[in-house]
């Protein structure tokens, strides 16, 4: 299947609802805009692609989604300068993880173009909706889900890909404190850890609900063995400065493969930054907090680029972190948030624009 934005239909809406949005206060996620698009599979290929208006979805109730939860997503943002130009950051591996992430949950991966073009269409309808103000984008949201029906347990016959959006103010989590998780485990090796599937999700609720209950923000994931390594922090990539050495875990089964991450270590690497990708021991980020050369712990993903940690709690003891003056956390933020705005030269190719 080979699509051109040209040839996807566009059906409007007949009123827009951009002019009762107030920009100034959007909480993330939960304002969407007018329309979105929508391709299904069925009958052994991707069918027509089209744009529609925003609006609830018919499904069966034995839509395979509601039983066996085989759906994946992605999660990628539109900015606009300080001239009104729009951008997009390295959509192409959204594309790429889309599918490495499908194939692994027995989804039919999507076709060359589909999802830029889908995506391009989209944007074009909707473009008013990226906004102006510093610091806000457009959060965008293609996922996939099995729309084929059956209480059997296999794959789907049929499934939906849609791309829909939300602009979302300025995201500053601030600082967090984190629990080191001993009990439970995001992933296992041979699962689903390194696919963006909603499942794996849904798993951490509960764990960082408990962490909640401690004061904790959030959990740092350990390996599910020993529970000896340190492997992500909530749903972000975790790196740990020690010294001024940056460390973060490979990615593996149970990693994520964060286009965040791969940003910052390719800037790092860049800019002379001793960087270290291996795996971190629990013991050796308690050793390092404890003799002082523990400088930095923060994580990384597209919602809010980098977020710092705090604190973090292990085995009823909480150790604090300093805050360095040349803070590689609040340098990287900046680095990636200039290259997004057009605020800065992109020497890696990463800014795509949009028309």
């Amino acid at each position: 299947m080979s699509i051109t934005i040209n040839e996807i239909p566009v059906k409007r809406v007949d009123k827009s609802r951009l002019p009762e949005v107030d920009f100034d206060n959007l909480a993330f996620g939960s304002v969407f805009t007018d329309h979105m698009f929508r391709c299904t599979y069925r009958e052994g290929r991707w069918q027509q692609a089209e744009v529609v208006p925003y609006g609830p979805l018919t499904l069966d109730p034995a839509s395979k989604i509601f039983h066996y939860g085989q759906s994946v997503f992605e999660g990628m943002k539109a900015y606009r300068d300080s001239d009104g130009k729009a951008w997009l950051f390295r959509p192409e591996e959204n594309q790429r993880r889309l599918n490495i992430s499908a194939s692994r949950m027995a989804i039919p991966e999507l076709p060359d173009g589909l999802f830029m073009e889908g995506l391009k269409a989209l944007l074009e309808v909707d473009r008013d909706w990226i906004p102006g103000q510093s610091g806000s984008s457009l959060y965008i949201r293609p996922f996939i889900f099995a729309s084929g029906t059956g209480f059997h347990a296999s794959p789907a016959d049929a499934f939906t890909f849609i791309i829909a959006c939300a602009p979302s103010g300025s995201y500053f989590s601030g600082k967090v404190s984190v629990k080191i998780e001993e009990a439970y485990s995001r992933a296992a090796d041979g699962g689903t850890g390194f696919a963006k599937a909603g499942g794996n999700y849904a798993g951490q609720f509960y764990p960082t609900q408990l962490a909640a209950r401690d004061g904790f923000q959030q959990v740092i994931w350990t390996d599910d063995h020993r529970h000896e390594y340190i492997e992500e922090a909530g749903a972000m990539n975790i790196f740990v400065r020690i010294g001024d050495t940056l460390m973060t875990a490979p990615t593996s089964d149970r990693i994520l493969d964060g286009i965040t991450r791969k940003s910052i270590l390719q800037l790092a690497e860049s800019e002379g930054i001793p960087v270290e990708v291996r795996k971190i021991r629990v013991a050796e980020v308690v050793e390092a907090s404890k003799n002082g050369s523990l400088r930095e712990m923060f994580g990384a993903g597209t919602a809010a680029v980098v977020s710092p940690i705090s604190s973090f709690g292990y085995r009823d003891e909480l150790f604090e972190l300093p805050e360095p003056e040349d803070s590689y956390a609040a340098h990287f933020k900046k680095r990636i948030t200039d290259i997004q705005y057009n605020r800065a030269e992109d020497p890696f190719g990463w800014r795509y624009p949009l028309g």
